[in-house]
């Protein structure tokens, strides 16, 4: 076995785990990094027959990611559930209810999905460009900026209020309207871009309705597995078509993704009660300004 791809797959697996729930864009990270340190093989060799690998194995681990999501919020997934059963059978759901966040669930996963699925080839065409890539990124920390800038303004505002008062301000998942389950599902839309982030984007949408910190964030995370964990299935049959990677190895790749993912979503639950994107947003602008110079002097 060839050391090289192991710790291939384990490096993936470790960043996929951890940037897919970071609002720093796990996409940007699995299309910048390899090539910065020269795994051409993974990215558009020759070590998959002639065809690249890149993305069957980073679907593989975005798989191992999905189902680490499910296992987190599995209390909110029997939920909703329940809910389509409930539904189905009385047709009708009372706004403020469990019930009623489940369908904000169902129905913010709506519009990437659809764009997903029109705009597949067109998407995959940007895995080639990690310099594009990594403007993207830098964008993705500015809009991590701007989102926290306006959040702080607002809250900024409210100083004067009391603290029973300044609480009023902000809403639970449970008093969206679907219109803004819509548009944060379209925020999310953006995160199909490699080097947007899916949370961070979803997350900036949720504080932009006044969500908590912490109800975006979760909101977040349950808008994205469904998504991930529909996109890994589709690709899951490339799997068998690459012979570079043998299958127990993705297998180990995708438990490792999942555990680092399941570590990074209890991590950021518990951070975004308090923590805010700024961090997140120097950190994209420091990395994608670091690749965009690598890219045009040492990779040139």
């Amino acid at each position: 076995m060839d050391l090289m791809k192991i710790i291939q797959t384990l490096v993936l697996a470790l960043l996929q785990g951890v940037t897919e729930l970071f609002p720093i864009s796990s996409l940007g990270h699995t299309v910048i990094l390899p090539d910065l340190i020269g795994w051409g093989d993974l990215t558009g060799g020759t070590a998959c027959g002639g065809k690249s690998c890149f993305l069957p194995v980073v679907v593989a681990l975005h798989l191992g990611t999905s189902i680490a999501l499910i296992i987190y919020f599995w209390r909110d997934w029997l939920q909703v559930i329940r809910t389509l059963l409930t539904t189905a059978r009385t047709r009708k759901v009372s706004k403020g209810t469990n019930e009623w966040v489940s369908w904000m669930i169902i129905i913010g996963t709506l519009p990437a999905g659809i764009l997903g699925v029109l705009l597949k080839s067109k998407l995959e065409a940007l895995f080639s460009s990690p310099l594009l890539v990594s403007a993207f990124l830098i964008m993705n920390g500015s809009l991590l900026f701007i989102g926290e800038a306006l959040r702080r303004r607002a809250e900024a505002n409210l100083l004067t209020f009391s603290a029973k008062e300044r609480e009023s301000k902000f809403r639970s998942l449970s008093s969206l309207s679907i219109k803004e389950a819509l548009l944060i599902g379209l925020a999310q839309s953006v995160a199909l871009i490699p080097g947007f982030s899916r949370s961070g984007s979803t997350i900036v949408a949720g504080l932009a309705v006044r969500l908590t910190h912490e109800d975006a964030a979760r909101y977040s995370f349950l808008l994205g597995t469904p998504i991930i964990l529909a996109a890994a299935v589709l690709e899951v049959p490339a799997l068998f078509h690459q012979t570079a990677f043998p299958f127990w190895l993705i297998i180990l790749g995708m438990v490792v993704s999942g555990i680092a993912a399941y570590v990074s979503t209890a991590f950021l639950t518990k951070y975004f009660e308090k923590g805010r994107l700024d961090p997140f947003a120097y950190y994209c602008w420091i990395a994608g300004i670091i690749s965009i110079v690598l890219f045009l002097t040492v990779r040139a």
